[in-house]
C-alpha cells in the first residue's frame, strides 16, 4: 500500500489559456501532484484543458476527475488518451466513473443509459483501456458495491466519496467501503492507492468550511452531520494536517483531492504533511 501523500487539485473553469497556465503553475508551486479535470457538460473540455496543463509545467501530473465514461466508446477515449499519455511525457492518469447526470445525456442528445448499463460500460471501458494502455493509470471514483468490485479488481487507483453518511460511535462508512474493496481485490490490495475528495474545507482563519457542495451533494445530512463527513475538513491548519495523518494511519487513504478555491489553503497543510 503506498504511503507518500499525493495532493491533487480539481479545475472546473477555463477561460483562457493565460487563466490556465497561472493556476497550473501556481498549484505545482504550491506541491501539489494533479491538476484533476471533471468531465460535465458547461464545464471545460477535459482534453485540451489537459493537455495545456502539461505543456506549461514539468511535474505536475494531470488526470480525469472523471471520465463520464459512457458518453464514450472505449476505442474513442483510448485515442486521446494515447495521446495525452504521450504529449505529456507519461503524466497523465484516466479516472473513470459511470456518468450520472441526466440531463447532460439530454443535452447532448444521448440516450440515458440504467444505473445497471452505465456499470456495465465503465466495465468495459476499464477493461479495453487496461489491455490497449497498460501504462497508464486508472482511477476508478465511486462508492456502489459494483463499481468498487471492478475498481479493486482492475484500476490501479480507487476515489471514494466517503460514503453517504456521516461516521457514528456505531458505524464508519468510509471503514465499510474500504473494508469491501480490501476483500473484493484479494492479494491485489496492497497495489492499491486510495483517495479521498474533499468537497470543504476553510479558506481563511476561521476553521469553518463553507458547506454548499457537500450540502448539495448530500442533502439528507445535517450541517453537523457533514462536518464530521470525511470529505468535509474543518478546524485549523495544523488539525487539518492531523486530520489527514489520521486518514492515511487508520484507512490507508495517502491521495488526498481538493477544489481549486482550497488550493491557496490547502498548500499550508501541504507544507506540514511533506
Amino acid at each position: 500500500m503506498a504511503t507518500e501523500f499525493r495532493f491533487g487539485v480539481g479545475v472546473t473553469r477555463a477561460r483562457s489559456r493565460a487563466e490556465l497556465v497561472d493556476s497550473a503553475r501556481r498549484a505545482e508551486d504550491l506541491g501539489f501532484d494533479v491538476l484533476h479535470v471533471p468531465d460535465h457538460l458547461g464545464g471545460p473540455a477535459p482534453f485540451p484543458v489537459m493537455t495545456t496543463i502539461a505543456m506549461a509545467t514539468t511535474t505536475l501530473r494531470v488526470g480525469t476527475f472523471v471520465i463520464n465514461s459512457a458518453f464514450y466508446r472505449p476505442a474513442l477515449l483510448a485515442r486521446d488518451v494515447a495521446a495525452l499519455h504521450d504529449l505529456s511525457e507519461g503524466r497523465f492518469e484516466l479516472g473513470l466513473g459511470t456518468g450520472y447526470v441526466k440531463e447532460e445525456f439530454d443535452a447532448a442528445g444521448i440516450p440515458f443509459p440504467s444505473a445497471r448499463e452505465r456499470v456495465d460500460h465503465l466495465k468495459l471501458t476499464t477493461e479495453y483501456m487496461t489491455e490497449h494502455l497498460p501504462d497508464v493509470p486508472i482511477m476508478i471514483a465511486g462508492n456502489g458495491d459494483r463499481v468498487l468490485r471492478i475498481a479493486a479488481r482492475s484500476a490501479d487507483i480507487i476515489g471514494f466519496t466517503g460514503g453517504d453518511r456521516a461516521a457514528t460511535a456505531d458505524e464508519d462508512p468510509l471503514a465499510d467501503r474500504i473494508a469491501f474493496v480490501r476483500d473484493a481485490a484479494g492479494e491485489r490490495f496492497g497495489d492499491l492507492e486510495l483517495n479521498l475528495a474533499v468537497t470543504a474545507m476553510p479558506v481563511d482563519d476561521s476553521g469553518r468550511p463553507d458547506l454548499t457542495i457537500p450540502r448539495i451533494s448530500l442533502p439528507g445530512l445535517s450541517d453537523e452531520e457533514l462536518l464530521r463527513h470525511p470529505g468535509v475538513l474543518s478546524g485549523s491548519v495544523d488539525e487539518i494536517a492531523d486530520r489527514i495523518r489520521g486518514y492515511r494511519d487508520v484507512y490507508g487513504i495517502n491521495y488526498l483531492i481538493v477544489q481549486m478555491r482550497h488550493a491557496e489553503a490547502f498548500g499550508k497543510v501541504i507544507e506540514l504533511l511533506q
